[in-house]
């Protein structure tokens, strides 16, 4: 075992070390400012700024420079060589007890092999509201590649309504708004919901939040963007936020849609996924 392990566990056994660490995990590749890391966790700035040292001093986050401000993202290498330490060590490299979770399954079968059968894949799109950006993605992917897939939207707030700008959008594009509604991830959650294939959160504030973890370990991935509904100035200038809003969500879309899910093991697709989110 790397003789940096224990200090990593130790590290990661503090509550709220813990809480930082797993907030960047949700939001990687992103690289955050501590501002909105304080902001998401309730946390002081002193109290942040040692919690943040601490990881980074076993190697868990790094830091770049942004500007005037610093930015903290996962530093994914030493992570996977955390886990595959523990691993490796707890089952004595037996992969009929446990095996690396960084590394590809053995057998070389790609991720989504449960298409084979002719189930359309499940992909869901999380937002705070479930008002305009995953309810424009769902309708995309829909109306794009609804023949391959089944394009769910929900949000982590108890109530929502569709914004008007979005749905007008929809229309303008030719997309048919009667079936959308806003609704919360409770449905997708329970002993009747869908099995999900993948979970994208396209803004910040729903990534930032804690969800339960999802029944069959669905792909996930952050595709956050600048909201919409926050957009001030005149009428055409909300509108046009929307339509930039659209726009960024169909490219990320077809190349969703564009890739090869039944040859791509879950690294791979993964890594694709997260590449998605980058542009």
């Amino acid at each position: 075992m790397d003789q940096m392990t224990p200090q990593r566990l130790t590290v990661l056994g503090h509550a709220q070390r813990l809480a930082i660490f797993r907030l960047l995990m949700r939001r990687y590749p992103d690289r955050l400012p501590a501002g909105e890391i304080g902001a998401a966790l309730e946390l002081k700035p002193s109290t942040l700024s040692a919690y943040l040292a601490a990881l980074s001093e076993v190697g868990l986050i790094g830091q770049t420079r942004a500007g005037t401000s610093l930015r903290y993202g996962i530093e994914m290498e030493t992570v996977r060589s955390l886990f595959d330490a523990l691993l490796i060590d707890c089952c004595q490299g037996r992969p009929d007890i446990c095996s690396p979770l960084a590394q590809p399954d053995p057998s070389g079968d790609p991720a989504m092999t449960r298409s084979a059968a002719g189930r359309k894949f499940n992909v869901l799109f999380i937002c705070t509201g479930n008002s305009a950006r995953s309810i424009l993605a769902e309708t995309i992917l829909r109306a794009r590649a609804g023949d391959r897939f089944n394009a769910y939207s929900a949000g982590t707030k108890p109530y929502s309504e569709l914004n008007p700008f979005a749905m007008q959008v929809l229309r303008d594009k030719g997309h048919d708004v009667t079936p959308l509604r806003a609704k919360t991830i409770a449905e997708f959650q329970g002993e009747d919901a869908p099995p999900l294939d993948f979970v994208f959160t396209v803004c910040d504030l729903a990534a930032n939040e804690e969800c339960p973890p999802w029944p069959g370990q669905p792909i996930s991935g952050h595709w956050g963007m600048a909201d919409p509904v926050k957009a001030t100035g005149t009428e055409v200038e909300r509108a046009l936020a929307f339509q930039q809003a659209y726009g960024a969500l169909l490219r990320r879309v077809e190349a969703f849609a564009a890739l090869p899910l039944t040859t791509l093991d879950r690294i791979a697709l993964q890594s694709a996924v997260d590449d998605i989110g980058r542009n």
